[in-house]
């Protein structure tokens, strides 16, 4: 039986829609089975013909109805119900690996609690912004019928290169500035350009495990530069760069701040002696800066140091606008962002013109610094409730950066912490397991919660208890 809600915020459309969707997905509508008439429809739920039509016209569309011309319409097929997702899939987990866990983040977002994944929750997000932007693009006429540009929105590029000058001190004009499908793809365009297989290349340890993988699918040797609670290990990446038994580098990627997993930060001084051995060297340097914006202090960049000579800049708005939208950009010297841009169109054409027109419109919205403000803030009194939590836990923390997404943590009770992650799953919580983000894969200790999906007292129990067994 569908019972509609007009006083609901869901429209009338959509809870026809979802309603009917259920009664075939529960089979209480067979495959055959024909449905009222628009009109007695209408009459019995007391809508409109108009708001039956649409939301028939969208079920025909997902091919749950077909319509048949002077007779009405019928059930087309049945609906499979979505497979569980959570606790039910994890009484069988596979091995914990890149895989299985990007699988879980990306394809699988209906786990009861999740500290492990590395994206904000909706609440904290830029939404009214969005909603607002949405209309505006609603208004602004979209061409349908081209590709958009090869480098990206112009309006969009000269707003980055502005706010940037602004706010890191990076001098760089609109044609320096490639938009990429979010910041992965830029890092993709980047290693694919400057990496030959046996190249040898540095990377953050603990660093980006999807990074990782691509670096090593493209035949490279990876050597990982440890992080420490301060930013970087100096004197091991000084023997690094000066052993005889290795190659000269060809690149480091890395995030000197805010850094995922360890959330710590590279201090001035470090980052100006990296640039002076990246020119000793002969290496590049590619700034994963993805969460600049959840910096309060505003700290130099590599490529504010640099001004792009041998560093090519990475950002991204999936942090603080949306993930799903997938608009990243990359800033570089003029002839390397050319390259990029041919390297682009090869792989995959532009990117999305409707998607960068909307974060136009959303980081143009005269209330987009109040919500990065707002956000830094939220972070920072999250950051010293889920720290707290943790110690009371008897938890170490590898540092207490009270900013960006982060905290990197590990129990003297745990050696390994593959049984926790995987008994953890099967409770419906996703921890960040910590060997998916060292360089040799070997087991840890170490796990990284994001401060903002772990500020859940169900979480914390489940944590003591475990701990108590």
């Amino acid at each position: 039986m569908l019972t509609l809600q007009p006083s609901s915020s869901t429209p009338l459309v959509m809870q026809i829609t979802e309603g009917l969707r259920a009664l075939i997905a529960a089979r209480s509508l067979k495959p055959g089975a024909k449905l009222p008439s628009i009109r007695a429809f209408a009459a019995v739920h007391a809508v409109s013909v108009f708001t039956v039509v649409e939301a028939y016209n969208r079920l025909v569309a997902q091919g749950l109805l077909r319509s048949q011309p002077h007779a009405g319409f019928f059930v087309h097929r049945v609906m499979h119900a979505e497979p569980q997702s959570g606790p039910s899939d994890a009484r069988h987990l596979p091995v914990f690996d890149a895989d299985w866990y990007l699988q879980q983040i990306f394809e699988n977002r209906d786990w009861p609690l999740k500290p492990g994944c590395g994206w904000l929750p909706d609440e904290w997000m830029f939404a009214d912004g969005v909603r607002r932007g949405m209309r505006r693009l609603g208004t602004q006429g979209l061409s349908l019928g081209g590709y958009g540009e090869p480098m990206g929105l112009l309006a969009l590029r000269q707003t980055i290169a502005q706010n940037l000058a602004h706010d890191q001190l990076i001098a760089a004009s609109s044609d320096q500035v490639l938009l990429t499908h979010g910041a992965s793809q830029g890092l993709d365009l980047a290693a694919r350009s400057l990496i030959r297989p046996g190249d040898v290349v540095l990377v953050d340890d603990p660093g980006y495990p999807n990074l990782m993988r691509l670096l090593r699918s493209l035949g490279a040797r990876l050597i990982g530069v440890p992080r420490t609670p301060s930013g970087y290990d100096m004197q091991r990446l000084e023997q690094l760069l000066n052993t005889q038994e290795l190659p000269r580098p060809t690149v480091f990627f890395t995030q000197p701040r805010l850094q995922s997993p360890t959330c710590s930060r590279a201090s001035l001084a470090q980052m100006h002696q990296l640039l002076k051995w990246a020119a000793q060297h002969d290496f590049m340097l590619v700034e994963n800066d993805i969460y600049a914006d959840m910096d309060a202090s505003h700290q130099p960049s590599l490529a504010s140091l640099d001004q792009l000579d041998r560093v090519i800049y990475l950002g991204s708005f999936s942090k603080t606008v949306s993930a799903n939208l997938r608009v990243g950009y990359l800033l570089a010297r003029e002839d390397i962002v050319a390259q990029l841009t041919q390297r682009k169109m090869l792989s995959g054409l532009t990117s999305s013109e409707v998607a960068e027109r909307l974060v136009f419109n959303v980081i143009t919205d005269g209330r987009w610094r109040r919500h990065l403000k707002s956000l830094r803030e939220q972070l920072a009194a999250t950051h010293e409730k889920v720290a707290l939590a943790l110690l009371r836990l008897g938890f170490e923390l590898y540092c207490e950066p009270r900013e960006g997404m982060y905290l990197w943590a590990q129990h003297p009770q745990v050696a390994d912490c593959m049984t926790m992650v995987a008994d953890a799953a099967k409770e419906g919580i996703l921890l960040g397991l910590g060997r998916l983000f060292v360089v040799d894969d070997q087991p840890t200790s170490w796990l990284r919660f994001n401060v903002a999906f772990s500020d859940n007292e169900r979480l914390w129990r489940w944590i003591d208890d475990w701990l108590k067994r």
